[in-house]
């Protein structure tokens, strides 16, 4: 059996139904029926606003976004499809920190759950730093299905890595 980088840990009668579905050239379409509904986030300022009616409704407690963009070199450089950062600098006699998100922009063409997805995971970061029980529990305080979407994004990707999207 193939090893897919987006589903590796999952467990081998799984593989063996995403295997299937593929060699059916019925996973592009499985995923299109179940997710068809695209977004209409294209530039970097409408992700920012996006990020931040998401971000407003549920951790308006947590620090401001200095920046929110689309970034081209994310999966190639990092291996990530989107990042979140705190940058510190010196003003003065003080050090300001200024956060970031930046999302892949495979994001910019894929279903609108699956931005949703990921922009939910960064802002889960700007509250819990690991990825750990309580970070996965405000990822599904904003996103209830959140583990499937993870779960779907991962058929995704591995359907575009194939060739087949």
């Amino acid at each position: 059996m193939q090893p897919w980088k987006y589903l590796a840990g999952y467990p081998d009668h799984l593989l063996q139904q995403v295997r299937e579905l593929m060699d059916k050239g019925r996973l592009g379409a499985m995923l299109a029926e179940k997710y068809g509904e695209a977004h209409a986030v294209r530039s970097d300022r409408q992700l920012y606003d996006y990020v931040q009616e998401l971000k407003d409704r549920h951790l308006r407690q947590s620090v401001p976004l200095a920046k929110v963009a689309w970034d081209g070199k994310l999966q190639v450089m990092k291996h990530a499809l989107g990042t979140h950062t705190a940058i510190s600098r010196v003003q003065g006699s003080r050090l300001k920190a200024t956060r970031e998100i930046r999302i892949a922009t495979v994001f910019r063409d894929a279903p609108a759950e699956f931005l949703k997805m990921i922009v939910v995971h960064e802002l889960a970061h700007l509250k819990e730093a690991e990825h750990n029980k309580p970070f996965y529990a405000l990822c599904t305080h904003m996103a209830p299905d959140y583990h499937q979407l993870e779960f779907d994004l991962r058929l995704y990707l591995t359907h575009l890595e194939a060739g087949q999207g």
